[in-house]
């Protein structure tokens, strides 16, 4: 009986140091600290954030407000009620000088003058990089440099003879007058450049040993290698196209050519129908619309935009 006993204490004292043993030897879970400099990143960024956000909503906000309210008390925080009325009077109530104008009209002109920038930008900036990298010019590189210089002239700087020589071609109140001078810049062409010099040279071997000439090279295999910097390079151009105030406002008279920009702020000016206070409710409805369609595609090609200036693999 006492042999039991004892035999029993063994076991569990046996026990008992086991499980000790197999306690200090797991390991302890250190506590989370917080990373202050983590936290100090992201307030930075939601300062931002909300920097670029809070106006945009109270551009939102106040265009769902009547305009004697509006000009009473300055921009609303809170959602009113008049937001369909200013909508529709914004899309769809002619008006300006001429009354012959109306927030659709304005919404094609500056999708003419957005698309019609962005695919002649690439166009040009596509063919000019591929003269400059592929064809053995004698002055291809002194062609490139001053094509780069360009981008210290911006269209502000050169307005005045631009918008001579559109006078001198008729082009004033065209659409052609609108887009061509935009056009004439090297950015499209400097990304292209350094996108084309990035293809391996082996690649254009094996297409001059299957018998491709400059124009099915430049179209077969370019082109569909060149997909994503070309949509990284739309959305920068036709936003950039899209936002044109100073340009349309200087060549076109023309109420029937005014595009979004130009028609925000023609609307507190001529819109007002005879009413002693700008119609600041229709103006900020125009301002939301202004801005829907770049922010549509800078949302669904955002994806593409990052690979067209990151993307180093072809």
């Amino acid at each position: 009986m006492a042999d039991i006993t004892e035999t029993g204490v063994q076991t569990a004292t046996a026990t008992n140091t086991a499980t000790n043993t197999a306690t200090a030897a797991a390991p302890t879970r250190p506590k989370k600290r917080i990373k202050w400099e983590t936290v100090g990143d992201h307030a930075v960024l939601i300062a931002g954030a909300l920097l670029m956000l809070v106006p945009v909503y109270m551009i939102l906000a106040s265009s769902t407000h009547e305009d004697i309210l509006i000009h009473r008390e300055g921009l609303q925080f809170f959602f009113g009620d008049d937001g369909l009325e200013n909508y529709n009077a914004a899309l769809f109530e002619y008006g300006g000088f001429t009354n012959s104008v109306n927030g659709v009209t304005m919404l094609v002109n500056s999708m003419i003058l957005g698309f019609g920038f962005a695919i002649g930008k690439i166009v040009v900036g596509m063919m000019a990089a591929y003269a400059i990298v592929y064809f053995r010019l004698r002055f291809a590189t002194f062609a490139f440099w001053m094509i780069f210089t360009t981008l210290l002239l911006p269209l502000e700087v050169r307005i005045l003879p631009s918008y001579e020589v559109i006078q001198q071609m008729n082009l004033a109140n065209t659409y052609t007058g609108l887009i061509l001078p935009l056009i004439a810049s090297a950015t499209a062409t400097f990304f292209f450049r350094q996108f084309f010099r990035s293809i391996p040279e082996e690649l254009v071997e094996a297409a001059r040993i299957d018998g491709a000439g400059p124009v099915k090279f430049f179209i077969d295999i370019l082109v569909p290698l060149s997909r994503t910097m070309i949509a990284a390079m739309f959305i920068i151009m036709f936003v950039f196209g899209w936002n044109q105030y100073l340009w349309p406002t200087l060549i076109t008279t023309d109420e029937s050519l005014f595009t979004l920009v130009r028609g925000i702020r023609q609307i507190m000016q001529a819109y007002a129908d005879g009413s002693s206070t700008p119609e600041y409710g229709e103006a900020a409805a125009l301002a939301i619309i202004a801005m829907t369609p770049p922010v549509l595609i800078v949302i669904f090609f955002q994806n593409w935009f990052v690979k067209g200036l990151t993307e180093s693999d072809k």
